[in-house]
């Protein structure tokens, strides 16, 4: 079955200089394991093909069912350096909702 994230979490992000933060927060408790499973470092780089030229760093935060993604590189020098319409990467949390992902669970959606 072929998910949007937004189907199933909610996101925060914001910025450190050139880093942007994503925070990944599950709807509910029971998604969070399909989260952890599928929405790889890797995969979040993936997504963000040409716009986070450093690494992804992943940290879990299970007791909240969420994830934190730091994507450096990613915001052209930051808030006060760059030049891109979104520095302190506020859009970016809305863009990696908009990711795909196959899982194998069975899921009932509303």
């Amino acid at each position: 079955m072929r998910i949007r994230l937004q189907q199933i979490c909610h996101v925060r992000s914001g910025d450190k200089g050139d880093t942007a933060n994503v925070g990944l927060i599950a709807l509910k408790q029971e998604y969070y394991p399909m989260l952890r499973r599928y929405v790889t470092a890797e995969r979040v780089k993936a997504h963000f093909e040409g716009i986070v030229l450093g690494p992804v760093e992943r940290f879990e935060l299970p007791n909240l069912g969420a994830m934190n993604f730091l994507l450096h590189g990613a915001l052209g020098g930051g808030g006060t350096k760059s030049l891109k319409n979104d520095a302190q990467g506020k859009t970016l949390g809305s863009a990696l909702l908009r990711m795909e992902i196959d899982i194998e669970e069975e899921l009932h959606l509303p």
